[in-house]
């Protein structure tokens, strides 16, 4: 395979030739097509991954109490505490692992089926899963839930990585950023809807929280219902697929619904002109990804900011904002709609993202997302080792929360996956998004397996007698949330004054000078 050294091009002549094509080009308008592609692709894909995490965590009592019913009747005995702990570590845990799965084979499917053909697939993962998850307790089977929980990972997986990958090839590069910021927009939507429907008024309940998993059908159903009439990737019609008749009749009519405009002839020209340009390179493996020194800073780039994505502490944030709430002196009762304002700051801070991503750029976002999610987790431990001595103290402890919050929805939740589209060109992409999936997956198991040993460590049973020990347990295992962050704020920092500004690819409005 013939590699292009795309590395060795000079960065002020790419930042000039972007400046006066910057200052010739008109604004590119968005179109109603372009939109329901994002939306739609979004609302099947990264709204069902943002669903599943918090999904589980109103009916969580119940479903403990359904395993206990469960194995009482099977084996005439309950189901010993220690058991009940490792079934649901199971169900939640295992996720994870679908979705590594899910990352490994996405390249394979979007080969053989297209980046939208895959995502049409995909759909039926989601509701294989609702099925298993709404039917679990009906039939009298636990497995029922931790296989369907393992299949929606599966649909997690394979959509973080198709949905990416197709945003950024169907919308114009001025507007790539903003586009491509609808999978963060749309998983922070799915979570806060998951919010929403488990409290107590709707179906939080014991006898409504199967609904709860049923209600993931509803999502994929809609996207099985528009996504056909909505074209595939221009780029992967004719630079992958390679059929010259039938792509530039596919190309034509996709760039045309994509930009609504008649002239596409300069957009069109484009695509065929980085198609000649790799007329003689297939596809690359990961292997000959990982191996190419060409792209190598742009590859160590994607792995730690998919790396920041999971290890920078925001899992410890969603386990603990409860007993925070609780130990402020807010009613149980009332605990559920004071942790919706999570869930609304989240959205709130992924749409402004991208708003403003075209205009500020990729890396101060990223940069800023960290820093202040450093800076909130160093007030966040001050706070809460003082917490118990000031009564207003907590209430300063949740500000806290929702800045760290907002600060991850700010760049960290969204960046890293356009960035995994934008930094490699056409041959390199499907393995980059591979790679990418599974640090992401790999990260996400990871958190997933040691927390519960750090809880152990800092000793829960003691915990849950003293409310001071356990706000000194929190404040430790912030601590340990703001180094990680703090580390992976400085190795992108490094990373990025390592890249050129354009990245030497063919896309250099990726991070042009002064972003």
């Amino acid at each position: 395979m013939e590699i292009q050294d795309t590395t060795n091009v000079e960065p002020n002549n790419i930042e000039n030739d972007e400046q006066v094509h910057k200052s010739t080009e008109k604004p590119q308008r968005i179109t109603a097509c372009l939109v329901n592609a994002a939306f739609f692709g979004a609302l099947g894909s990264s709204y069902l991954y943002g669903y599943s995490l918090s999904v589980v965590n109103a009916p969580s009592l119940f479903i403990k109490t359904f395993y206990n019913k469960t194995w009482q009747e099977r084996y005439g005995e309950p189901i010993r505490a220690d058991m009940v702990t490792t079934l649901w570590s199971i169900t939640v845990s295992i996720f994870a692992i679908g979705g590594l799965l899910g990352a490994l084979c996405v390249t394979l499917l979007m080969k053989v089926l297209g980046r939208k053909g895959t995502l049409l697939l995909n759909n039926s993962f989601a509701m294989i899963s609702a099925l298993l998850l709404a039917l679990g307790e009906k039939a009298g089977s636990f497995e029922m839930l931790i296989i369907g929980r393992f299949i929606m990972g599966v649909d997690s997986g394979i959509s973080l990585s198709a949905l990416p990958m197709y945003l950024g090839e169907i919308a114009p590069r001025q507007v790539r950023g903003f586009i491509g910021q609808f999978n963060s927009i749309l998983i922070c939507l799915g979570v806060f809807t998951g919010q929403v429907l488990g409290l107590p008024e709707l179906l939080g309940q014991e006898a409504r929280w199967n609904f709860l998993f049923a209600f993931q059908a509803l999502p994929a159903l809609l996207q099985l219902c528009v996504l056909p009439f909505l074209p595939e990737s221009p780029r992967f019609l004719l630079m992958e697929r390679r059929d010259e008749a039938g792509a530039e009749k596919g190309e034509f009519a996709a760039f045309r619904d994509f930009l609504g405009k008649e002239d596409v002839s300069k957009e069109l020209e484009e695509v065929h002109a980085e198609s000649r340009a790799q007329n003689t390179m297939r596809m690359a493996s990961i292997t000959e990804l990982l191996l190419n020194p060409a792209v190598r800073w742009q590859v160590v780039t994607v792995v730690v900011t998919m790396a920041c994505y999971q290890l920078c502490g925001l899992n410890a944030i969603w386990y603990y904002t409860n007993g925070i709430l609780r130990d402020s002196g807010f009613a149980e009762n009332v605990i559920p709609y004071v942790v919706l304002s999570t869930g609304a700051v989240e959205t709130l801070a992924a749409i402004v993202s991208g708003l403003v991503i075209e205009r500020v750029g990729r890396r101060p976002l990223l940069l800023f997302g960290f820093t202040a999610m450093a800076f909130f987790f160093g007030l966040l431990t001050v706070f809460l080792n003082f917490q118990h001595q000031y009564l207003w103290m907590p209430y300063l402890s949740f500000i806290c929360i929702l800045g760290v919050i907002a600060s991850f929805c700010s760049g960290p939740g969204g960046i890293p996956f356009v960035l995994t589209g934008e930094l490699f060109e056409q041959s390199y992409r499907p393995a980059a998004f591979m790679i990418a999936g599974v640090v992401n997956w790999l990260s996400n198991f990871a958190v997933g397996l040691v927390f519960p040993f750090m809880q152990v460590d800092e000793g829960s049973v003691e915990c849950s007698q003293d409310p001071v020990l356990c706000g000194s347990k929190f404040s430790r295992l912030m601590v340990a949330g703001k180094g990680t962050v703090q580390v992976m704020t400085k190795i992108s920092c490094c990373l990025n004054s390592f890249l050129p500004p354009s990245c030497g690819l063919q896309q250099p409005a990726i991070c042009p000078k002064g972003t």
